[in-house]
């Protein structure tokens, strides 16, 4: 018996709270909404107070206003940000509570905007809300994404058919890809989130020198940091809450060695990355670090991106992704990371998660680099995988192993 829209809603909701944020009794919650997905945010608060929460509250975020000010505002005051919207993060993790964020947006909402207006925008950002990601880094606090439909996104997802109907296929398409639109949900992400956890921890087992990745224009050797530990499906805070950061999630991932990545990446999908597009990404690595990097489109906001800081020039995560992953065989592509990200592997340029190097939540900075660990003030994951990649593990004696052919696992 297929659900009704309500109790595939109530379903995500439940998710999101239970297995996404694995919310305690007595935690409190910030939720971080676009005004378009008051259903869903209102839906999570209930679902959050049904499963304990002492306090849930909401914080709205409006496209509307992001393109006015982007579009508008003087061009000398894009280093201002509003503190209090990520103070309200930073009091919610030092309160021992959780965070829930939907992202939604229409891909393409600052196309038309100066990018240097976006990158200084990026820069102040990022700098204050290094407190926060730093705990999100160390998985200091329990947390979790997901998304929901807006008009703007689900047309460019379904341009052929009428707004309302685009809004209807694409939270059909978010249902499918979040097992939401199935009788207890919850119980089958945990099998999921099982079945990662034994994949993670084969190739930790490993402990790999290097990934090989091989397809299509790609001929890339990602070097791993020195004891890094792979991660997928939910993670742990230090108080031992469990929690499930992205959903959905259909990866694998850990730190590559800053100084050890040498090749030709071609990306394979679309990066929407701050409102714009960027597509055709061609990129150079040397010495673990960016040389060249080209697109079709959006090079310039690439470019920009890359000059973040010194450490976004160099990797911090590398993902594998089954090429018969739920997402990838949907056919659908979403424009969001959250989503596009689980259908193919994928490197990340910027700074490493710290909890992918054995240890590494305790270790000072210099400590961690020293590893191999990256550090920036940026995180993008840009997707490179496809049904012509093979992926092989190469071992410090210098054999390798076949991990991924056709991009399919085969360990």
């Amino acid at each position: 018996m297929s659900l009704s829209f309500e109790q595939k809603l109530a379903n995500y909701a439940e998710l999101a709270v239970r297995v996404g944020a694995g919310l305690r009794t007595g935690q409190r919650l910030l939720v971080q909404s676009p005004v378009e997905c008051a259903p869903l945010a209102r839906a999570i608060v209930r679902a959050a107070y049904a499963a304990g929460a002492s306090f849930a509250d909401v914080r709205w975020d409006d496209d509307d206003v992001v393109l006015a000010r982007f579009s508008m505002a003087p061009e000398a005051s894009f280093d201002t940000i509003s503190k209090w919207r990520v103070d309200a993060e930073l009091e919610t993790a030092e309160a021992g509570g959780a965070v829930i964020s939907i992202r939604a947006t229409n891909p393409n909402l600052l196309a038309n905007v100066d990018s240097k207006r976006v990158a200084a925008h990026q820069r102040a950002l990022g700098a204050y809300r290094k407190p926060y990601m730093q705990r999100v880094m160390t998985n200091s606090l329990n947390w979790n994404l997901v998304s929901a439909p807006i008009a703007a996104w689900a047309q460019r997802m379904f341009p052929d058919v009428s707004p309302e109907a685009a809004v209807a296929a694409q939270w059909d398409a978010i249902f499918a890809a979040t097992r939401a639109d199935q009788e207890n949900p919850v119980a089958l992400w945990r099998q999921h989130n099982a079945d990662l956890k034994r994949r993670k921890d084969l190739l930790t087992s490993k402990q790999y020198r290097a990934l090989h990745f091989k397809g299509g224009e790609t001929d890339l050797t990602v070097g791993l940091a020195e004891d890094h530990v792979w991660g997928g499906g939910s993670s742990l805070t230090p108080d031992g809450i469990e929690f499930t950061a992205n959903i959905p999630t259909e990866e694998v991932w850990t730190a590559p060695h800053r100084d050890r990545v040498e090749g030709v990446v071609v990306s394979t999908k679309p990066l929407s990355y701050s409102g714009v597009l960027i597509d055709g990404i061609r990129i150079r690595f040397e010495g673990g670090r960016v040389v060249e990097a080209t697109a079709s489109s959006g090079e310039s906001v690439l470019k920009q991106l890359l000059e973040t800081d010194e450490g976004a020039r160099r990797l911090g995560e590398v993902a594998l992704v089954p090429h018969s992953s739920p997402i990838s065989r949907s056919g659908l592509f979403f424009y969001n990371t959250l989503y596009d990200e689980n259908a193919a592997s994928h490197i990340a340029i910027g700074s490493a998660y710290r909890f992918n190097v054995q240890g590494g939540e305790h270790m000072t900075t210099e400590a961690f680099a020293a590893k191999g660990g990256n550090d920036s003030l940026t995180h993008v994951d840009w997707m490179i995988g496809s049904a012509e990649m093979d992926v092989d593990g190469l071992r410090e004696d210098g054999s390798r192993e076949p991990v991924m052919r056709a991009g399919e696992f085969v360990i």
